[in-house]
C-alpha cells in the first residue's frame, strides 16, 4: 500500500511544530516566549498553514484557556478560606513524616476526587495544599504537583463524568456502533491504570521528577514562636538610649525573659548584636519575649511595639524579618549533652541566639537557661549569614535547615486563611461549579466564570487577588499553542497520521492495532486538545475495526483512555498548564516522567481492553 500523499502544506506545519518541540525542550526563549512566536509564525506562513489573523487569536477566546485562567481564581478562593490547611493537616497525620505516605495519600484522595467529579476543579483545589504539604514536609512542590496533575487524568478515567473527553467519546460511541457508555462502564479498567500509574509515580516518577523549586520553610510558624517575637521602636525619650545591650538586659528584672535577636538602625540589619552594642533613638529592636513581658518592657522603658504603631508615621522602612534562622540537631555524641544551657554560654560561644527547643513533640519557647540538652534536641536559632559555616563546621551541632530571612508577619495573603468566616461559601461556589458543568446546563469555562463572579460579589476573593492568582504566562502558552493544533488539522497533517495508523494497521495483529491506537491517540492529543483528538481518531478507529473484523468498541476505548491521558507535555492538558508555574518545571520534565508512564499504560490498557472486552467481533 502507497504511503498517503505528502503535501507543502504538511511539511511545513510539521516543521512548525519540530521547531516548537525543540524550543521547548532547549528552553532557549521561555515556554510562553515560544508559544506566541508560534503565534506570529502560523499567521505569516497562512497560504500553508490556513490560519489568519483572527484564527491566530481563537486561543484566547477558547474554553480550555478561559477554564484554566478561572480556575487559578477559584482556587485562590478557597485558598484563602484556610479549608485547604484543615486537609493539610489529616494528610500530614496520615504521612505521619513519610514522603511516600504523603505522596500515596494526596493521590489516592486526588484521583478518587476526580472520579467523581470533574479533574480541573480538582486540582485546582488541591494545588495550594501540595504547595503547603511540601513545604511542611521541607521537599520541593515539584516533587508532588505533576503526580497530582497525572493521577487526576487517571482518576478522569474511572467513570463517565470525570472528563469531558468521556462524555464526548460516549456520544461519538453511540453515533457510531450504537453503543454509549455506562455511568461505570470502563470503571475496573480505569481502577487498574490508576493502581498501575500511583505505583509508578510514588516510586520510578519520583526518581525522574527533578526538584525545580525549593520548599518555603516557615521555622518560625513551625517552632510556633511567632506570638514570642515582637518588634520595638526606640523612642527618644527611653531609658534605654546610650545604653548597651548588656547594660540595658542586666538592668531587667531578674524574672524577665529577654534576647534582642537584631536591631534595624535607618534601614541597616545588625543580626545578633554584641553586648556592647549601644542603643540609639529611632532604633527597632526585635526580640524574643513572651507577650506580657513585651508589654510591660514597653510601658516602663517608653518603647513601642510594632506594627500596632503605623510605619508611615515614623518616616521609615523597617523590614519583618528577623534575619538567618538555622535549625540544629544535638548529636548523641555532642559535648553539649547533659549541660545546662545557661552554663554552656550559647550566645557568646556560638554568635547564635536561641528561640526555642523542640524535644520530640513538645516545644519549649522560653526560660532556656535551666534547660539541660538531650541528645536528638532541636534548637531554633537566630544567627548572622556569615556565621552558618562556623555552625556547619562544629561536631557539637549538626545544622539542619537554614532560612535566609525568617518573618514574624508574614502577610495574611500569603498565609490564605483570613477569611475563615467565607469558608462554606467558597465551598458550595465550588460545588456548584461542579455540579451546574456535570449537568450539562452549561460549560465548564462558564459555570468556572460564574463561580469566580459569586466569590467576588460575596466576598471570598476581591478583584484584585483573583487577577493576580492567574499565572498569565501559562495562559499565553496554551493559547498560543491552540493554532498549530488549528494548522495541523487545516494542513490535512491528522488526516495524514490517521492514514498512517490504517495502512500499517493491516500488517500487525489485532491487539497491537489497538496498542497502535492508544500510542497515536496519545501523540495527537499532546498537540491538539483531547476533545478534537477524540473526534478526529474516532471514526477512523471504529472504522479499521470494522474493517478488519475486530471488536469497535475495544477501539472506542482505546482511543478515549488515551486522549484523557496526557502525559507527554504541558500543553496536552488543562491540569498538566496549572501546575506547570507553581511546581517551576520545564518542558521536558513532563516528557521525562509521563513517556514511560505513558508506555507502561499502553501495555496495561491495551491488555486490560483484551480481557474485559476482547479485540475480536464478538459472534454474531
Amino acid at each position: 500500500m502507497a504511503l498517503p500523499a505528502v503535501t507543502v502544506d504538511l511539511l511545513v506545519v510539521f516543521a512548525l511544530i519540530l521547531a516548537a518541540v525543540v524550543l521547548f525542550a532547549t528552553e532557549f526563549v521561555s515556554p510562553d516566549v515560544t508559544a506566541i512566536t508560534v503565534v506570529v509564525a502560523v499567521v505569516v506562513l497562512e497560504p500553508w498553514t490556513g490560519v489568519g489573523t483572527d484564527a491566530a487569536f481563537v486561543g484566547f477566546a477558547n474554553t480550555a484557556t478561559i477554564t484554566v485562567a478561572a480556575m487559578y481564581m477559584l482556587s485562590e478562593g478557597v485558598h484563602r478560606t484556610g479549608i485547604i490547611n484543615k486537609l493539610s493537616v489529616r494528610i500530614s497525620r496520615v504521612a505521619r513524616g513519610s514522603e511516600s505516605r504523603l505522596l500515596t495519600a494526596m493521590l489516592v484522595l486526588t484521583s478518587g476526587m476526580a472520579g467523581i467529579v470533574n479533574n480541573t476543579p480538582v486540582v485546582a483545589v488541591f494545588i495550594p495544599m501540595a504547595t503547603e504539604l511540601a513545604d511542611e514536609h521541607r521537599i520541593s512542590p515539584s516533587k508532588l504537583l505533576l503526580p497530582l496533575s497525572f493521577a487526576a487524568m487517571l482518576g478522569g478515567t474511572l467513570t463517565l463524568v470525570g472528563t469531558s473527553t468521556n462524555l464526548l467519546a460516549s456520544t461519538f460511541s453511540a453515533r457510531l456502533i450504537g453503543r454509549p457508555f455506562s455511568m461505570f462502564e470502563f470503571t475496573h479498567l480505569g481502577f487498574l491504570g490508576l493502581v498501575v500509574g500511583i505505583v509508578y509515580l510514588v516510586t520510578v516518577g519520583q526518581r525522574l521528577i527533578p526538584a525545580r523549586v525549593e520548599p518555603s520553610i516557615d521555622l518560625i510558624g513551625a517552632f510556633g514562636v511567632r506570638r514570642h517575637m515582637t518588634r520595638l521602636y526606640v523612642r527618644e525619650d527611653s531609658p534605654l538610649v546610650d545604653r548597651t545591650l548588656d547594660r540595658a538586659l542586666g538592668e531587667l528584672p531578674l524574672d524577665s525573659d529577654v534576647d534582642v535577636l537584631e536591631v534595624v538602625r535607618d534601614g541597616d540589619r545588625y543580626a545578633v548584636p554584641g553586648p556592647d552594642f549601644a542603643i540609639e533613638p529611632g532604633d527597632v529592636l526585635t526580640v524574643r519575649a513572651d507577650r506580657s513581658t513585651v508589654r510591660e518592657l514597653a510601658s516602663e522603658l517608653d518603647l513601642w511595639p510594632l506594627p500596632w504603631v503605623r510605619i508611615a508615621d515614623l518616616d521609615m522602612r523597617v523590614p519583618a524579618g528577623v534575619g538567618t534562622l538555622v535549625e540544629l540537631r544535638i548529636p548523641a555524641n555532642s559535648e553539649l549533652v547533659g549541660e545546662r544551657i545557661g552554663d554552656a554560654g550559647f550566645r557568646q560561644r556560638y554568635a547564635a541566639t536561641i528561640l526555642a527547643i523542640r524535644r520530640g513533640e513538645t516545644v519549649i519557647r522560653d526560660t532556656f537557661e535551666d534547660v539541660v540538652l538531650e541528645p536528638d534536641d532541636v534548637l531554633l536559632v537566630r544567627t548572622a549569614g556569615d556565621n552558618i559555616d562556623v555552625l556547619r563546621d562544629l561536631e557539637n551541632l549538626v545544622v539542619s535547615t537554614v532560612v535566609g530571612e525568617g518573618l514574624i508577619d508574614r502577610p495574611k495573603s500569603s498565609q490564605g486563611v483570613d477569611r475563615e468566616d467565607r469558608t462554606w461559601v467558597a465551598l458550595l461556589v465550588v460545588a456548584g461549579v461542579v455540579v451546574v458543568a456535570a449537568v450539562g446546563f452549561v460549560s465548564i469555562a462558564i459555570s468556572a466564570l460564574a463561580g469566580v463572579v459569586a466569590m467576588v460579589v460575596t466576598g471570598v476573593l476581591e478583584p484584585e487577588e483573583a487577577y493576580d492568582a492567574v499565572a498569565w504566562d501559562v495562559i499565553f502558552l496554551l493559547a498560543g499553542m491552540i493554532p498549530l493544533g488549528i494548522a495541523l488539522e487545516n494542513s490535512g497533517g491528522s488526516r495524514f497520521i490517521a492514514e498512517l495508523v490504517v495502512m500499517f494497521a493491516r500488517t500487525i495483529p489485532l491487539l497491537a492495532v489497538v496498542a497502535l491506537f492508544y500510542l497515536v491517540t496519545a501523540v495527537v492529543t499532546n498537540v491538539i486538545s483531547n476533545n478534537a483528538t477524540v473526534v478526529l481518531l474516532l471514526p477512523v478507529a471504529v472504522d479499521v475495526a470494522l474493517q478488519l473484523d475486530a471488536n469497535p468498541f475495544a477501539f472506542v476505548l482505546a482511543v478515549t483512555f488515551a486522549a484523557s491521558t496526557s502525559f507527554l507535555t504541558p500543553i496536552g492538558y488543562q491540569t498538566n498548564l496549572m501546575v506547570y508555574g507553581p511546581g517551576g518545571y520545564e518542558f521536558s520534565d513532563y516528557f521525562r516522567v509521563g513517556a514511560p508512564l505513558q508506555l507502561i499504560l499502553a501495555v496495561v490498557t491495551t491488555v486490560g481492553i483484551w480481557a474485559f472486552w476482547g479485540v475480536a467481533a464478538p459472534p454474531g
